[in-house]
């Protein structure tokens, strides 16, 4: 399988912009990546997917705000999120899906702070 490791989380006021990174261990060419976050207390939710192929699509609550991209040359997906509100404030996590995987993979997750 493969190892997600995610970074460029932080606290952010209202308002602000951060970039997510999730690089993998190995090559994401065939995987389906998506970011999905969980904020305390609630259960996880989809954020955002970049399909193999396929274009990307969003959840309601970030259309607009957030993109996801990937650079499968350096085995990375991006989320940039733009707009924050303290809404956004979650744990983040990269997931990698593949059709011949029986479960998917996750990485460990890094927190964003929205403050108002």
């Amino acid at each position: 399988q493969v190892q997600l490791v995610e970074s460029g989380g932080g606290s952010v006021q209202a308002g602000g912009s951060l970039r997510l990174s999730c690089v993998a261990s190995r090559s994401i060419f065939s995987l389906d990546m998506g970011w999905y976050r969980q904020a305390p207390g609630k259960q996880r939710e989809f954020v955002a997917i970049f399909p193999q192929p396929g274009r990307p699509y969003y959840d309601d609550a970030v259309k607009g705000r957030f993109t996801i991209s990937r650079d499968n040359s350096k085995n990375t997906v991006y989320l940039q999120m733009n707009s924050l509100s303290p809404d956004d404030t979650a744990v983040y996590y990269c997931k990698a899906d593949s059709v011949s995987w029986a479960t998917s993979v996750w990485g460990q997750g890094t927190q964003v702070t929205v403050s108002s």
